[in-house]
């Protein structure tokens, strides 16, 4: 196969339809075998669970093309664990984790000429999700569901680097304690899409929620984990009492690099708001960007001001960022079942 004729260090981050996709349907009891279409359309009823009780879970993971030409993607085992706790959350019937990875190498493969090549800096998103698509009036649990996966290749998230980034303290909440946030669910982002709109609206980057029930501890952001760098050079990592956090697969890879490769220790524990400001640096951690440094906090009118400053990554979140994407696009040797082997 030959590579797609895209100029690949300006697609951007954004939708192209491409050739192939994986779909399984779930229905009376079971998921049925499963295929690769080229049908981008899905057909719903009216009355469609989704439609009405928002029962969908979904996931994002990446696969690159390495130095030595193979096409690989970074744990998916992961997110095929975290699409099972979502999924069995929200009442809905888990998609094998063995199914799922073995859809994800079905469908890059199938499109393999839209694996962007080694060194243009793009990468070919994935996403999986999964949504009732059986008819539902009553509040309950639907009986019938669709598994799907399609794949767009994405330009860096980032153009000309990742330059830090103004974030706001947020007065709307992300999640309830003892809630879905801790889940990858469409419906716990659609509740963020004012408070980011708002927040955009007053020119900054995005929000940092904190935790609902005491407005104390620092939670996350709308679409990332939060990161910090204390003044010894050791990271910190926001943990919650209520378990309201995603638990996200770039946090958890970058807790093992900081102690594996970086020999820093990792406190990975409440944080308040008012110790913020002792920090050294800060990042938001997530498969798009993987770390966005930020340069301060806007808290009510208040700067809270990082020592890495607004012109670069602070050297610790810099090291991290550079040790995890070595790893991932092969460049750096990666602990055993890091990097799964596509092709």
């Amino acid at each position: 196969m030959s590579k797609k004729d895209l100029d690949w260090s300006s697609i951007g981050f954004n939708y192209h339809v491409a050739d192939y996709r994986y779909v399984s349907n779930f229905k009376d009891g079971k998921w049925d075998d499963g295929a690769i279409t080229t049908d981008s359309k899905i057909v719903l009823s009216e009355d469609a669970g989704v439609l009405h009780y928002a029962q969908e879970v979904f996931e994002g993971l990446k696969a690159y093309e390495t130095e030595d030409g193979h096409i690989v993607c970074f744990r998916p085992d992961l997110n095929a664990s975290r699409m099972e706790d979502s999924a069995k959350r929200l009442e809905m019937p888990a998609f094998p984790a063995e199914r799922f990875i073995k859809a994800v190498d079905e469908v890059v493969k199938a499109n393999e000429d839209w694996v962007p090549p080694f060194g243009s800096g793009a990468t070919l998103y994935i996403r999986p999700v999964m949504f009732a698509t059986g008819n539902v009036i009553g509040v309950k649990p639907a009986d019938e569901y669709q598994f799907r996966i399609f794949v767009t290749p994405v330009g860096p998230y980032f153009k000309g680097g990742a330059k830090p980034i103004v974030v706001k303290v947020s007065d709307f909440d992300r999640a309830a304690p003892h809630g879905t946030g801790n889940i990858k669910a469409g419906l716990n982002y659609a509740m963020s899409l004012h408070a980011i709109v708002t927040a955009h609206e007053e020119g900054f980057a995005e929000n940092v929620y904190l935790d609902a029930q005491s407005r104390t501890y620092i939670e996350e952001t709308g679409g990332a984990n939060i990161l910090f760098v204390d003044a010894d050079g050791n990271l910190v990592v926001p943990k919650s009492f209520t378990n309201s956090i995603l638990p996200s697969i770039t946090r958890r890879s970058i807790v093992q690099v900081a102690k594996d490769y970086l020999g820093l220790a990792v406190d990975e524990r409440p944080v308040r708001l008012d110790e913020v400001h002792n920090f050294k640096e800060m990042g938001l951690c997530g498969t798009a960007a993987v770390i966005s440094p930020v340069g301060k906090i806007n808290d009510h009118g208040k700067e809270i001001c990082f020592e890495s400053g607004m012109d670069e990554m602070g050297p610790v979140i810099k090291k991290l960022y550079d040790t995890l994407t070595g790893i991932q696009m092969g460049e750096i040797e990666a602990p055993e079942g890091w990097v799964h082997i596509i092709k």
